[in-house]
């Protein structure tokens, strides 16, 4: 009896093809994130996206500057109690408190994603060859000044920690902000 063949898009296609944003960038973000989450021992989902800036609700902010064929810069923000989560994933030791490893470690998931996503990127008009080292944020209530004539991405995703009480302690926010050379 032959195998049955599905119809189904993957999901990550059918979340890219319904969101007016830059498809490609909303691809090589869904991959990476849920690739890098996954390292961490964690689920997440795609749950939005925006191609307009919008502000980052986590105390939690990795930053990496990225060059080549675009300049720019990618950020992963998440709440301290997913950053403790992520990084307890991570490194399978258990952590209860920010510290300077958990900070660090966040540093770590940031590069992975931005990784991610460069190698995604890579045959596209929208590739990086260098990245800096991460920047974390520990904090709220900062903005970001864009250039104008940016390609922005904001991409939410939700992650599956059955024991968060708050919306906010289950999202995960990673902004693509990229200038073409």
């Amino acid at each position: 009896m032959p195998a049955a063949v599905s119809q189904r898009p993957a999901p990550v296609s059918e979340a890219v093809r319904l969101m007016p944003v830059n498809n490609v960038l909303m691809s090589a973000a869904i991959s990476a994130v849920e690739r890098a989450f996954t390292m961490c021992g964690m689920s997440v989902r795609c749950v939005g996206a925006s191609a307009v800036p919008v502000r980052d609700g986590g105390k939690i902010t990795g930053m990496i500057g990225v060059h080549g064929k675009v300049s720019g810069f990618i950020t992963l923000n998440m709440t301290e109690r997913i950053a403790i989560r992520a990084v307890d994933g991570l490194l399978q030791e258990q952590f209860t408190e920010l510290t300077s490893q958990v900070v660090d470690a966040t540093g770590e998931i940031t590069n992975m994603v931005v990784g991610g996503i460069k190698a995604s990127l890579g045959p596209t008009q929208w590739a990086f060859s260098q990245i800096t080292i991460p920047s974390v944020i520990v904090g709220q209530g900062y903005s970001i000044a864009y250039a104008r004539s940016l390609e922005f991405l904001n991409v939410i995703f939700e992650h599956d920690d059955k024991e968060a009480v708050l919306l906010e302690d289950r999202l995960i926010q990673v902004s693509i902000s990229l200038l073409t050379l």
